[in-house]
């Protein structure tokens, strides 16, 4: 099917979450004949609901035969391709396509795409930041704000779309394309979804394969990975990197980021905690300048970045210990860059929903400068397994519980970092809904220290 044949084609949208919704309205605009379809039942999704009988589209729950009676099967980024439903429907011929590739059949407009395992978020934002500062048209979106089917309608020819994409809008692409496409880095997540690494890796890889010669990809030179998709690179390559010098591109040295020998800005400007933020950097810096921004202008703009909600947020400093969330940091490699950021004392509240990580690697960055690990949720027996012997470890179960524990024990001086390691969805809706939790929770330490304390103790 191609995008002129939507027109009374039957097409059927799997998952009605906001990217789903987005897409619903898209291919009601476009004249489809919509039927969503959701594992779960009508009644437990009240905005779903809302937003269906506004558009005046039918439901269904999610069923083999659901999808064969489609011309077309949207997917949202939350449902797996390989789930035996869809199976089926292929067998039958069904096109199966996701919510970014049909935003991409309708966007105006250059794309700058930005993924990785960990930063797309912060970069993707300061992308939007530095464009916004320069006075290049943009709108950002994707994985973070609005879905890409929600930005169709503001797209323009002349303005960029600056998208956060994640290996699950990744895994179905076919056509879509980003003229700029950003590579941050690529180590263990998600594993429970997509079963191997190298299956992960492969759907990060297919942001590179899609584009054309005349594109630009900006890769991370520190990463085995990154460097290995140099291979699938159709245009230039531009490279960024915190270890040292390169030929071209951005990196650090003696404590200046330098693009192509220029310095750009000095590492302590940068308004943004931990040498990862530093590549965050590097990997903007490079994307702003494809679409057209001044090396000047960029620092500037990265000088007043106020950073990103949940991702190394400072909360407060509450009786001399500094509170920081990084509810974001949501696999093992984002907890590493968080606690790195600091040099101890440390309280770092680890667990969530598992992935299927190997927590190891956690006990050597952890050893020596942290007083206490505090475990929360469904994975806190086997990272406390894993952290056996290097560093303390107390089970607190809760969110409310690891607050609790690093107040009564923490001192003047320490600092106390929610960067969890694990998906949130055990005991919350997002990693936005803890990381609020988390700052509720500090923030009535700050109204009302003492009388806390007593209550924690």
């Amino acid at each position: 099917m191609r995008p002129e044949e939507l027109t009374g084609s039957r097409v059927a949208v799997a998952g009605l979450g906001r990217s789903g919704l987005a897409a619903v309205e898209l291919l009601v605009r476009r004249g489809a004949r919509v039927t969503a379809a959701d594992v779960k039942p009508l009644e437990e999704l009240p905005e779903a609901a809302a937003k269906l009988e506004a558009l005046g589209v039918a439901f269904e729950r999610q069923s083999a035969e659901v999808f064969a009676r489609a011309d077309l099967v949207v997917l949202s980024p939350g449902v797996p391709v390989d789930i035996p439903e869809l199976e089926e429907a292929r067998r039958r011929g069904v096109r199966i396509i996701g919510e970014v590739e049909l935003a991409g059949w309708f966007l105006r407009g250059p794309v700058i795409g930005i993924t990785g395992s960990n930063g797309k978020t912060t970069t993707t934002a300061l992308v939007g930041h530095i464009l916004g500062a320069c006075g290049i048209p943009a709108q950002v979106g994707g994985n973070i704000g609005f879905p890409p089917t929600a930005m169709v309608e503001a797209s323009r020819p002349e303005q960029w779309n600056v998208l956060e994409l994640s290996s699950f809008q990744l895994e179905t692409i076919e056509t879509f394309r980003a003229e700029v496409a950003a590579v941050l880095n690529v180590t263990p997540d998600h594993l429970d979804r997509h079963g191997a690494m190298e299956i992960y890796a492969g759907a990060k890889r297919r942001l590179l394969e899609t584009q054309s010669a005349g594109d630009t990809a900006i890769l991370n030179h520190d990463d085995r990975i990154c460097r290995e998709f140099a291979a699938a690179v159709k245009g230039s390559a531009r490279w960024f990197s915190s270890a040292g010098r390169l030929e071209s591109g951005l990196w650090l040295e003696d404590g200046w980021i330098v693009a192509d020998g220029e310095r750009l800005i000095a590492a302590a400007d940068v308004p943004l905690r931990g040498r990862h933020n530093l590549e965050n950097v590097m990997a903007a810096a490079e994307a702003a300048r494809a679409a057209g921004a001044s090396l000047g202008a960029i620092a500037a703009a990265v000088r007043t970045f106020p950073g990103v909600e949940h991702r190394l947020e400072y909360v407060a400093t509450v009786a001399g210990v500094d509170w920081f969330n990084d509810s974001k940091a949501t696999n093992v490699d984002a907890a590493l860059k968080a606690a790195g950021a600091f040099a101890g004392p440390l309280w770092i509240i680890l667990g969530g929903k598992d992935k299927g990580s190997d927590y190891r690697p956690l006990r050597e960055a952890l050893r020596g400068k942290t007083r206490a690990a505090l475990l929360i949720g469904a994975a806190a027996d086997k990272i406390g397994a894993a952290l056996d012997g290097a560093v303390e470890t107390v089970c607190c179960g809760t969110l409310e519980a690891a607050v609790g524990e690093a107040w009564r024990r923490a001192r003047p001086g320490d600092t106390v970092l929610l960067a969890p390691a694990c998906a949130s969805f055990d005991q919350f809706d997002s990693f936005e809904h803890r990381g609020r939790v988390f700052k509720e929770l500090v923030g009535r330490l700050e109204e009302n220290p003492r009388e806390e304390a007593k209550n924690c103790a």
